[in-house]
């Protein structure tokens, strides 16, 4: 999901490390069984169009692109091979409202924010982004080197995530930044000239100006000021007992350096992008 796609500031404590206790002397498929929304299986969510590089050919299910992977290496973990896991589709806005889910767990870069986690309840961080701004290439925006160049053009973001957000805090343009329903509405309007830049996660903004729009650039990197380092977590209806056995999956992938393997598989490599300050 382009531009903005939600990166944020994390808060340790905003990962709920639900039932960690009495998941704690229990392998992650152990702690898993009688926990998902239908037995035997798990149900997974994430938005449709499912974007590079984090779902390829807008097909979840093929366990290709880093999400993709990284869902399937969770639900092995958790006891699940491919066949019993079920994906389904649900809008990156709605992920986070409050109320009852039709999945056990969202997977769509979904950052982890206090006012999120008030009403739904992630796992651990399984990603930690940048933000990063796109421009087209023969832009002024494009020569920018620092944030404060960024204050005189106009911006845009995604509505509902945190790319919106960083725009009006960090980079605190002077006019108010143009909100979109989707990212191909974002793309168009970079194309028309409507805006100067958009924000996204830094791996998506490779895929952008790699494929998406050829014409374009990355002017550079930034994380937001406040906070700990922005990450991505699975998003759960609030307080649901899976999420202990799910962080219990991320620590051992994280320790067995399969995330790490996931991420340079599936993942552009952030070196020499510069970094707007």
């Amino acid at each position: 999901m382009l531009l903005a796609l939600g990166c944020a500031p994390q808060d340790s404590s905003t990962a709920t490390d639900t039932n960690a206790s009495s998941a704690a002397n229990q392998t992650p498929a152990e702690c898993a069984q009688g926990k998902t929304l239908k037995s035997g299986a798990l149900t997974v969510a994430t938005d449709s169009p499912a974007y590079d590089p984090w779902f390829t050919h807008n097909k979840p299910s093929n366990g290709k692109g880093y999400e993709s992977a990284v869902a399937y290496a969770v639900a092995q973990q958790l006891g699940f091979d491919r066949s019993a896991v079920t994906w389904v589709k649900e809008p990156f806005n709605k992920s986070y409202a409050p109320g009852d889910k039709n999945f056990d767990f969202d997977i769509n870069q979904i950052s982890i924010t206090p006012a999120r986690a008030k009403v739904v309840t992630f796992s651990d961080g399984y990603y930690t982004a940048a933000q990063a701004l796109i421009a087209l290439k023969d832009s002024p925006a494009a020569r920018a080197t620092t944030l404060a160049d960024l204050k005189g053009f106009k911006l845009g973001a995604q509505t509902g995530t945190t790319s919106l957000t960083a725009i009006r805090e960090d980079i605190q343009p002077s006019s108010q930044p143009l909100v979109f329903d989707d990212t191909n509405v974002a793309k168009q309007a970079l194309l028309n000239h409507q805006v100067d830049g958009i924000v996204a996660d830094l791996p998506t903004a490779f895929y952008i100006t790699a494929v998406q729009i050829p014409n374009s650039t990355i002017v550079g990197q930034f994380q937001q000021q406040s906070g700990s380092p922005e990450q991505f977590g699975m998003l759960f209806g609030k307080d649901n007992p899976l999420v202990g056995c799910v962080n219990q999956a991320l620590a051992n992938l994280k320790s067995d350096g399969t995330l790490d393997a996931i991420e340079k598989k599936w993942l552009s490599q952030t070196v020499n992008v510069p970094v707007l300050k």
